[in-house]
């Protein structure tokens, strides 16, 4: 449960009630994951009780199930060819737009909705925005069968995420080595992450997000990728 007087919360709503504003009756939305994503469910859903007309895909089950309550119309994803618009939060994120996700273990659903979405738009409080990504850990879907050789591949700044004296699961049923990688040339590293096998999904967006709304201090700026991301 998230502290009613922390700041931070206040900005996550702030930044989230900011991006459901471009929200339009008939789109099909894209819903995140995670403390800052809730907060844009919770403002879409505020929206639909006024009349909003909508439907919306999940990025996880955990938000589904937030959505379904505040009667937001849910699809399944495996159904839904193209996504008008999608929210989201994000651990970092800087100017050029570049961003690390998957504290909330759904990167790799994260990073599959916002492929296929016309615009993506990250959410934020003040604390994400960085001069340029690279202190977070980068968490990376490996598929469970190959996790001793993963983590060799991952190298020694890899660790293995636990809950409950278990290896964490995601969503899809596998395991995430939450990793420290040199970002100097983040495309780079997204690039020889893309080639290791066993390595489903990881939390470095580099093309996918077009737009952010980050608030600090109740103050919500809005950043745009000056061209095309994808």
């Amino acid at each position: 449960m998230t502290d009613p007087a922390d700041p931070a919360d206040f900005d996550k709503a702030a930044a989230g009630r900011a991006a459901v504003a471009e929200v339009q009756d008939g789109m099909l939305v894209g819903l995140g994951t995670g403390s800052t994503a809730t907060q844009a469910i919770r403002a879409l859903g505020a929206r639909v009780a006024q009349g909003l007309a909508v439907r919306a895909v999940a990025t996880s089950r955990a938000s589904e199930a937030l959505a379904r309550q505040l009667g937001i119309v849910m699809l399944d994803f495996a159904d839904v060819p193209r996504v008008d618009l999608t929210i989201d939060g994000a651990d970092e994120i800087d100017d050029r737009l570049y961003a690390v996700k998957g504290a909330g273990g759904a990167m790799l659903r994260e990073k599959v909705v916002a492929a296929a979405s016309d615009r993506m738009v990250v959410i934020a409080d003040g604390s994400k925005r960085v001069a340029t990504i690279g202190a977070a850990r980068v968490p990376v879907e490996i598929l469970p069968f190959a996790h001793a050789s993963l983590m060799a591949a991952l190298g020694e700044g890899a660790v293995l995420r636990m809950q409950a004296n278990a290896p964490y699961l995601t969503d899809n049923g596998n395991w995430i080595a939450d990793g420290r990688f040199d970002l100097h040339d983040p495309v780079e590293t997204a690039a020889w992450l893309d080639t290791i096998p066993g390595v489903l999904g990881h939390g470095l967006f580099l093309t996918e997000v077009d737009g952010a709304y980050i608030a600090d201090a109740g103050v919500v700026s809005r950043l745009e990728r000056d061209g095309p991301s994808r």
